[in-house]
């Protein structure tokens, strides 16, 4: 005679864990169960790579007991990748190397003062201004200077005054050059937009005798501290790219530059020779025709102490000593 096994009573299951209220539905088997499916889920997650905060979103379909939890979870989440990526973005920006503010500033350090000047805010410095409106000649370039505060976290620096120099085409700095002592132009002060950014409307500066082709800049708190040059809290220099120089330099009146620049380079000029300029290189896009834009990223520290801007020792017409070129730059 065959015997036969009685049949055992099945118990209800879900995902493989018995149903702790078998009679009921599976939303409806209490918070023991639900944490269970919850950590179970998002321990599957992990595995796939999606991490934390896809568990959370996963787990929003555990019912509405759970919906609360799950969208702190994923808010929480969503904050930390942000305030990581925010410190990451920081922590890769380099503070704009400061440098000298050279021999002829113009910001009272070394006797010319543009900066007491009325009218010296504008973006159009192409053009003296004051007792004289004689305009500069040469090919025309913008310049932005875009300032990122790291301190702040290295979103832009709002507020900020920025007051840019440089040369003429023939190599002389207004208000020291005798040819243009009586001229404040390719001198201006902008105040930063909520973007960080100024904007300057010039020419395209020579190439002088010593220094590789550059525009100067001061960083100031804000427009209020331009008076006193000693509240500067970053002074740089931009370099211009030796392809768009070579251009450049090519057309009428630029001529002495072409030998000039001819012996130089980035890495033995005595301003961006310790680094080759990899901080200060504009990047630069535009034609002859149409003029050149010049662009630079200017990360500053308010935190630290600055080190540039004292006058002198950055070579040029006249030297390191601040006595301006008597006549074009050879």
């Amino acid at each position: 005679m065959t015997r036969t096994e009685p049949t055992r009573p099945t118990h209800p299951t879900y995902e493989g864990r018995s149903l702790p209220r078998p009679g009921e539905e599976v939303v409806d088997q209490g918070l023991a169960f639900d944490l269970g499916t919850l950590f179970d889920r998002r321990r599957a997650l992990q595995v796939l790579g999606l991490g934390v905060a896809g568990g959370a979103l996963a787990a929003c379909g555990t019912g509405s007991s759970g919906s609360g939890s799950s969208a702190t979870a994923s808010s929480s989440a969503s904050s930390t990748a942000s305030a990581s990526a925010s410190a990451t973005a920081s922590g890769t920006l380099t503070e704009i190397p400061d440098e000298t503010a050279g021999p002829y500033p113009g910001d009272g350090s070394n006797g010319a003062d543009v900066l007491e000047q009325s009218g010296v805010v504008r973006d159009d410095i192409r053009s003296s201004f004051g007792s004289s409106t004689t305009t500069a000649e040469g090919v025309p370039m913008t310049l932005t200077l875009t300032v990122l505060d790291i301190a702040g976290g290295g979103g832009p620096m709002v507020g900020a005054a920025v007051y840019v120099w440089h040369c003429d085409r023939d190599g002389n700095y207004s208000m020291y050059s005798d040819a243009v002592k009586d001229e404040n132009y390719l001198r201006g002060v902008q105040v930063t937009d909520d973007a960080g950014a100024v904007t300057f409307t010039s020419i395209f500066p020579a190439c002088y005798s010593g220094r590789w082709p550059h525009i100067h800049f001061e960083v100031y708190p804000d427009e209020a501290s331009i008076t006193d040059s000693t509240n500067a809290i970053a002074t740089s220099q931009v370099a211009l790219p030796k392809a768009t120089c070579d251009v450049v330099y090519a057309t009428s009146g630029y001529e002495q530059s072409v030998s000039n620049l001819s012996q130089l380079s980035l890495t033995t000029d005595n301003v961006f020779g310790d680094d080759g300029g990899v901080h200060q290189l504009g990047t630069v896009s535009g034609s002859v025709s149409a003029g050149y834009a010049v662009a630079l990223t200017a990360p500053v520290d308010t935190t630290t102490a600055p080190t540039g801007g004292s006058m002198g020792g950055a070579g040029g017409p006249g030297g390191a000593g601040g006595t301006p070129p008597s006549a074009p730059a050879s």
